[in-house]
């Protein structure tokens, strides 16, 4: 659950941006069958910046990013 939780900070939407960013950089770089990486960077990047947590489901919990922290603070 520690992990679902930092992602959905603020420090863990930083993290996402970067390791989005990084694949979808090596995605573009690799070539190939690798477009596959700058693909899922591409949501990972997308969903941080949007403030949503497309893994918040899997633990029960609203993706918008703000519903999503509040529901921890219950």
């Amino acid at each position: 659950m520690f992990i679902i939780r930092f992602l959905g900070s603020t420090r863990g939407r930083a993290v996402r941006v970067v390791a989005g960013a990084g694949l979808l950089i090596a995605g573009a770089v690799l070539g190939g069958p690798w477009w596959i990486l700058a693909g899922v960077g591409a949501v990972v990047a997308g969903a941080s910046a949007l403030d949503v947590c497309l893994l918040a489901p899997l633990v029960g919990k609203p993706i918008p990013g703000p519903r999503f922290r509040a529901s921890f603070a219950r």
